[in-house]
Parts: structure tokens; sequence; C-alpha cells
């Protein structure tokens, strides 16, 4: 039986898209509390498929896939840019496709102004007009409001017209900044991008025996099982391990490893690839918040995941990706430079730690290259001695190799300016064979 959480999950998925929500109205629904009713809206916005904005209210809106990540709905930018809607409040979950600039003459501006856009304008009545007519969206900057017949026309055509108290070029700087977040976000591979999806998961109950893994195991060639309720939430694990020594009739919940590990939809590859090393496990099953099975990721999965990572083009580039960019190789030798950048300082003007930290991490990452076939996850690191470090230096870096082995790679790291010793770290990386 779901919960009454999950139930409204639930419901709130069957709703069409532009639906409005209240807790009242789910309360009333269901028969729940409202705060059980307010605890799943927040749930659902945090998934991404319904959105709240003030003086509004929250709506349904389609949730995304990776592959549209880089697409905001006309809600996403109200709240974006702290907007009051003015009319055409029943088309905010529409997805805009790109966004003009209305800095021009009226005929020249409909030239560039298509079905879907978003139109950013300051308080010239006749092209918010010819926008909704063209079927795009209108964002009027400064603070201005539009005329009775502008909205009455975006009410009609279920078209956002939006004010903002910001201008043109900071409200351009805001949508630009949020999209680019996304496109980072749609970089970093998650469980629920590579799982087994329930449907397709072989797993066992409570009251099976054991006769039933060995069944299970002889058409699948799979040793390895999670044990779920009637529910399908998750109790336990069994492996080949566990069954050693077994009778055959012995019952899976006396058998079985108990709490096991698992991880959710949302965890990073990359996370899970660290728990799956440092626990030596083959197989992970993938939980929601109720402990319900959502699928199952293997050790597979997670290692083809990571090497598909590496080989895509980088498209919004994180603060890693700045530092990892700069960092230069010294004539030929294993000493590295970078050179201090002002926003990569604090607001004293020193080397931000976070950055430091970064450095070294890409220099032993760098250091430990020729041994290794995979990645490397750090597991330990430990500065005995930092200086500050000064605006628009330049960084001498030097790794020293001083252990591997196969799981496990111990580095030295020494970074210098004008030959003064800046910072000494001693980094244990586990190393993960993508064999």
């Amino acid at each position: 039986m779901a919960t009454k959480h999950e139930q409204i999950l639930e419901y709130i998925d069957t709703l069409p898209v532009g639906e409005k929500i209240s807790v009242r109205q789910i309360a009333k629904a269901l028969t729940v509390s409202e705060g059980t009713a307010y605890r799943a809206i927040k749930d659902a916005e945090t998934k991404g498929y319904v959105s709240t904005i003030e003086r509004v209210g929250t709506i349904r809106i389609e949730q995304k896939k990776k592959e549209n990540i880089e697409k905001l709905t006309y809600a996403e930018v109200v709240n974006i840019i702290d907007g009051q809607v003015l009319g055409g409040r029943s088309g905010l979950h529409k997805m805009l496709n790109k966004f003009v600039i209305g800095a021009m003459k009226l005929e020249a501006m409909m030239r560039y102004t298509e079905a879907g856009n978003l139109l950013i304008i300051g308080n010239r009545n006749q092209a918010q007009e010819h926008a909704l007519r063209a079927g795009a969206a209108v964002l009027i900057t400064g603070g201005f409001d539009a005329d009775e017949d502008v909205k009455k026309l975006a009410d009609e055509l279920e078209l956002p017209i939006i004010s903002t108290s910001y201008d043109t070029f900071t409200v351009a700087t805001m949508i630009n900044r949020a999209i680019y977040d996304q496109l980072i976000k749609k970089e970093i591979v998650l469980v629920e991008d590579i799982l087994t999806k329930v449907d397709d998961t072989i797993y066992l109950h409570l009251d099976d025996t054991l006769e039933e893994w060995y069944e299970k195991n002889q058409y699948t060639f799979h040793s390895r099982f999670p044990v779920v309720d009637r529910n399908l939430k998750v109790h336990g694990m069994v492996t080949s391990k566990d069954v050693m020594g077994q009778e055959k009739y012995a019952g899976i919940d006396k058998i079985m490893t108990k709490q096991p590990i698992t991880v959710s939809p949302n965890t990073s590859v990359a996370s899970a690839a660290h728990i799956m090393i440092w626990e030596g496990i083959e197989l992970l099953p993938v939980v929601n918040e109720q402990n319900k099975l959502q699928g199952i990721i293997s050790r597979q999965d997670v290692l083809k995941a990571l090497q598909m990572i590496q080989r895509q083009p980088q498209v919004g580039e994180t603060i890693d990706d700045l530092i990892s960019n700069a960092v230069e190789k010294k004539d030929n030798k294993e000493i590295y430079q970078f050179a201090v950048t002002p926003q990569m300082t604090t607001g004293i003007g020193t080397l931000s730690y976070g950055v430091f930290t970064t450095l070294m991490t890409e220099a032993a990452n760098r250091a430990l290259k020729p041994y290794k076939k995979g990645d490397l996850v750090i597991e330990n690191m430990t500065i005995y001695f930092i200086k500050p470090v000064q605006m628009e230096s330049t960084l001498e870096i030097h790794p020293k190799v001083l252990d591997v082995g196969r799981k496990f790679g111990k580095v030295d790291v020494e970074v210098y300016s004008e030959g003064v010793l800046m910072g000494k770290s001693l980094m244990i990386c586990q190393l993960i064979d993508r064999h």
C-alpha cells in the first residue's frame, strides 16, 4: 500500500500540465491533512513537475528530460527574475525556446519574434501586442505595467505577460546564468540516468525460500538480488556468499544481509562508484525517499557511465573545469604552472582555499595518470602547511608519487610561489579500474 505522501505525488503526476494546485484542494481531494499536502507539493516542486510563483500560486508544469534541460518554462523565468504576472497566467507552464531583446524598430523586431519566444522589452504597447499575436510571451523590464487590452489579449492567447523591476541587461544575464547552470547539471550523470528500472529488475520477496534464489540464478546467471516486501520496500540483499552452506528451503529473510547500502535516483554516478569501490559492492538497489525499490545499478553500469562522461564535450564549465584548463605543464617536466586570476581569490585578494585544494587534486590526478587505466577518487587529503597566495602570482605545483598499489595511490604535492613553499599536502586516492 502506497503512503499518503506517495499517493499525493501520484495524483499530482496525473494532473494536466498547466493545472493550478493548492494545499487545500489536495487535502480535500485525497482526505489528508494540509501539512501532508504541503510537504508533498514541496517534494513535487523539488522533482520539477510543479512550480510555485508568488501572487500566482502553484501550477503543474512539464517535467523536463535531460535533453530539454536548457529550456525554461515561463513559470521558471518568473521565479528567476522576481517577476509579477500581469496576464496570460494559464500559459505559465509552456516552455520558451529562445528570448529576444526588443531594442530595435518594430518591423525588425517582428522579423526576429516567433511563437514560443520571450520578448524582453520596455513599455512599448504596440510591440507587446504584436509579439503576443506572433505567439510569443512578453517580459516588460523597468517595472512598467501593461495596458488593459494587452493583458486581455495575453489571457485570451494564454501567453504570459510578465513585469520585472530589473533592466534588460540584468534580466538577460539572470536568464543566461540559469540556463548555464542547468547545462552544467545536464553534464552530471545521475543514477536515474543509468539504472535498470524496477520493471526489468529481478528481486526476491521476504517470504521466498532459497529455492527461488536458485531458480532466478539459473535463468539470469546473476547471484545478487534485492529482497523486498509486498509494497516493494527494500529489506535486504542476497548474494552467493549468503547462500553458501544453507538448506535449500531456508527462508530468504533468515539468510539475507539486512539494511543493505542503497542509493537514491538523484545520487551522482561518481558517488555511487565511490560507494561500490569502497564497500566492495557489485550491485546497489536504487530506492526513493520511502525506501521503495526503483531499480538497480551494477558496477559495470557505473564504469560504462564514467567512461561516457569523459567522452562528453563540456557545454557548461564548472569551477573545476576552469582551474583544470588553466594548469599547464612546465618544460616537459612533471611540474605544473598556474596563474592566480582575480576571480579565484577571496575578498582580501588571496587565493581561495577551495581553488588551492582543487589545484592539488588536479596535480595528483595528472601524476597518477601513467599508473592507472581508469579514474580516481580522493579518499583522504591532509594539508600540512599553507601561506596566503597573492592575486596574479604564478604558482609551481610539484606532485610526487610515493606509492601505487592495485586500488590505492599516495601522492605528495608541493606548491611554490617564486621559490617559496606555499603549501604541501599528502593525498590518498582510490583507483577505479575500468575493466
